[in-house]
């Protein structure tokens, strides 16, 4: 039993997960926790901030077919993070999606894929998304925030943190593409 008198087992908590470093694998950990959740009967919602929904992406698929809500709701890759374009509009308008399926009630996971370049690139100002996510986030909800560089404020604020470390990478040793199935 713990200090509250429940059991290890029966207290429940929604956790903050960030996966973040430079290695391969941040949304690949977190599409396995959307497995797992669903597998349990978990309603999850994966919003993608960088991503755009005119590639075909296998996480995609597995959602839909899983039953989760999944939307690619960037540009594609950014080349230029300057504010006032495109991608900065865009993640404006993803952000709002993000508040309103997190205060929502309506999910017991969320996660916001490649959700850390927002805050770096000056889209988001950190200090008011970790006070908005304070404020608004249900007890329950668990969160997951991917994307490299996550800034020591969400870091603190979070309940795990990974960080992904390349050791080797099949394109800089041998100049192999992304694969199918394993990279999209």
């Amino acid at each position: 039993m713990d200090p509250t008198g429940e059991s290890q087992n029966s207290r429940q908590k929604g956790l903050v997960v960030v996966f973040t470093g430079n290695g391969k694998g941040k949304t690949s950990a977190a599409m396995g926790v959307m497995t797992r959740a669903r597998g349990h009967g978990l309603r999850v919602a994966v919003l993608q901030f960088i991503k755009s929904p005119e590639r075909a992406y296998g996480e995609a698929g597995a959602a839909q077919r899983l039953g989760v809500l999944f939307e690619s709701l960037g540009t594609g890759f950014v080349f230029n993070p300057e504010k006032g374009g495109q991608d900065y509009q865009a993640t404006l308008a993803a952000w709002e999606k993000a508040k309103a399926l997190i205060s929502g009630g309506e999910t017991d996971v969320v996660i916001l894929d490649e959700f850390t370049y927002p805050l770096t690139f000056g889209w988001l100002d950190v200090g008011e998304v970790v006070a908005w996510f304070k404020a608004n986030k249900p007890d329950r909800l668990h969160l997951v925030l991917t994307g490299r560089n996550a800034p020591d404020e969400l870091v603190d604020y979070a309940d795990m943190v990974t960080e992904m470390r390349e050791v080797k990478h099949p394109f800089r040793l041998q100049q192999i593409p992304a694969q199918k199935g394993i990279d999209f």
